[in-house]
């Protein structure tokens, strides 16, 4: 089910992107840092090592990525707590910029709100990576040189930021040692385990639970389709690794915000989200992921609500995640709304994919309630329909929960 959108929302966001590429025109071509990028937070789908390596090293290659090139498959298949440290040399050139740029990319400026990059928080023309699935993985800055210890089992992937319509010039040279985890952390490394069942996750727990979610006045809506076990603080802190952007609950906040920083990805995506209802009370969380531009029509997002129980002490979180694809009538009155996928188990999956790619994860499991929902229509005479299953993840909790104090 989708509010209906502002007028205000339809005249603002077509402007915004029109008005881009003349925008782009009158602006000052970017530049080189003397430096590796400062000021840009580096990603945490892969970790960062202070420490060398101490396991042994299990393979090198050496790669020549083009400057015409966006993502190149390394061939290499890391496993969970295996550092991959990364060294690059070379130099790019676009036709806008007035120097070359090494690996560490172009200082970021106010053009790159307005683009469209693989890795938004890095320069264009970055020497970056991604560990996992290239539709759920999240990139990450290598610049020069990084040390970098994968999180999960997944294929690395090297890549330059920027556009396929606006590559560079020139070559980057790129090696890669890969060492074996060391054995005596290993039981440090989260890795998502897919498990039958989990204590305390039975019908007993569903029936405390409805079955969607509804508007204010109770028409009903999106299904209930993951659970989350875990503190406040992991919970925020698996969305935002896996690249989710919060949003606002307030319709009419979200589009100030976007006037005011209109360009940002994080705008985009932010761009609004209404209220819904579960256990009597609007979602405590909302979050969304897509590409900026896309994000007008189509976004990934869900909704998170705090159960008033806990299951085996730890934190429980319920969601109801859809994608939306486009517009439709509101049927209830004749306005326009957001159309979602009615296969909604994809974007079920999604999420799981999406935070399971983190690390994060400690466990994932699937559970049939009785009476599952599988067809239904929404509030605005949407119908979407689903295995009836329910999402479960168990996070890796090690961060104090401050939850329980709000």
């Amino acid at each position: 089910m989708r509010k209906t959108l502002p007028a205000l929302y339809f005249l603002l966001v077509p402007a915004l992107t029109v008005s881009a590429a003349p925008t782009r025109a009158q602006l000052v071509g970017d530049t080189p840092p003397s430096q590796q990028l400062t000021g840009t937070p580096p990603s945490e789908s892969s970790q960062q090592s202070n420490v060398r390596p101490t396991g042994k090293k299990r393979l090198s290659k050496d790669f020549t990525l083009k400057g015409d090139s966006i993502w190149t498959d390394t061939g290499i298949d890391l496993n969970p707590g295996e550092h991959a440290v990364i060294t690059a040399k070379g130099t790019l050139r676009f036709a806008d910029a007035k120097e070359d740029n090494g690996p560490e990319g172009l200082t970021r400026g106010f053009k790159d709100l307005i683009r469209v990059l693989p890795f938004n928080d890095a320069g264009r023309g970055a020497l970056i990576a991604r560990i996992g699935e290239a539709d759920t993985a999240q990139p990450f800055l290598i610049g020069a040189t990084k040390d970098t210890i994968s999180p999960i089992a997944g294929r690395l992937a090297l890549g330059i930021n920027q556009a396929k319509s606006d590559t560079g010039d020139g070559t980057y040279s790129v090696h890669i040692d890969v060492y074996a985890a060391d054995p005596a952390a290993a039981s440090l490394h989260v890795v998502s385990k897919v498990v039958d069942s989990m204590p305390g996750i039975d019908n007993e727990l569903f029936a405390k639970i409805p079955r969607r979610v509804g508007d204010k006045a109770g028409n009903p809506g999106d299904m209930v389709n993951f659970m989350i076990l875990g503190s406040e603080a992991a919970m925020q802190k698996v969305f935002t690794t896996a690249g989710w952007v919060h949003v606002d609950s307030d319709v009419k906040e979200t589009v100030l915000h976007g006037l005011i920083e209109s360009l940002s990805k994080e705008s985009y995506l932010t761009m609004p989200m209404s209220q819904l209802y579960l256990f009597g009370r609007p979602q405590d969380y909302g979050w969304a992921h897509a590409e900026p531009i896309s994000v007008v029509k189509t976004r990934n997002h869900l909704r998170i609500w705090k159960a008033s129980f806990t299951v085996n002490g730890q934190t429980v979180w319920v969601g109801a995640a859809t994608h939306d694809i486009g517009f439709e009538r509101d049927d209830r009155n004749n306005g326009v709304t957001h159309k979602i996928d009615p296969n909604i188990d994809l974007e079920r999956d999604y999420v799981e994919k999406t935070l399971a790619s983190t690390g994060l994860v400690m466990e994932i499991s699937h559970f049939l309630p009785d009476n599952p929902m599988k067809e239904a229509r929404t509030a605005t005479g949407g119908s979407f329909h689903s295995s009836g299953q329910v999402l479960i993840l168990k996070l890796d909790d090690s961060t104090k929960d401050l939850s329980a104090v709000h």
